[in-house]
């Protein structure tokens, strides 16, 4: 019976480590990451246009990223631009966990008009928001990654980014 009971203990231990190995993978914090936000080449059309968030993981440890990313557009200066993150398409997101061993990157794509002005916004002519030449990306680990806008746009409707979940795929 003694043997039983090592048997049982050893295996439980064994089935606990494991899990705690497969699941305490901590979010990735800003200063693990660096990455671009850039325009998607043939995006543009009928008033919106598509940028690509790609992150790095830079560091030496795995970490996890989920849901939408979360930031705040910056102005040339690092002025803080109205930014509205939103989901693409709301009620369909499914979010996954992503796992980012040290040099592999997540993706993000944002659809937004650069030149279609919201309510409350200068008419047409005039730039509906000042252009943003980066991103603030919020890690869900905590602290932050500033990445550039390449191009820099304006982001109309107040900043209003429409953003895919993170994912290990590029497209």
């Amino acid at each position: 019976m003694s043997r039983l009971l090592t048997l049982f203990v050893f295996v439980a231990a064994v089935v606990a480590s494991t899990a705690s190995a497969t699941s305490g993978v901590g979010f990735c914090a800003g200063s693990q990451l660096s990455g671009s936000f850039s325009a998607i080449r043939g995006s543009a059309g009928a008033g919106n246009i598509s940028y690509r968030l790609a992150l790095k993981n830079v560091s030496g440890m795995q970490c996890s990223v989920t849901g939408l990313p979360q930031g705040r557009l910056l102005g040339k200066a690092g002025k803080p631009l109205p930014t509205h993150v939103m989901a693409a398409f709301p009620g369909a997101l499914t979010a996954i966990l992503v796992r980012l061993t040290p040099g592999q990157k997540a993706y993000a794509t944002a659809r937004f008009s650069p030149d279609v002005p919201g309510i409350g916004e200068p008419a047409a002519g005039k730039r509906c928001e000042p252009a943003s030449w980066f991103f603030r990306v919020v890690g869900q680990g905590g602290g932050t990654t500033k990445v550039k806008v390449a191009p820099p746009t304006s982001v109309c409707e107040h900043g209003q980014l429409q953003f895919s979940a993170y994912s290990t795929n590029p497209t």
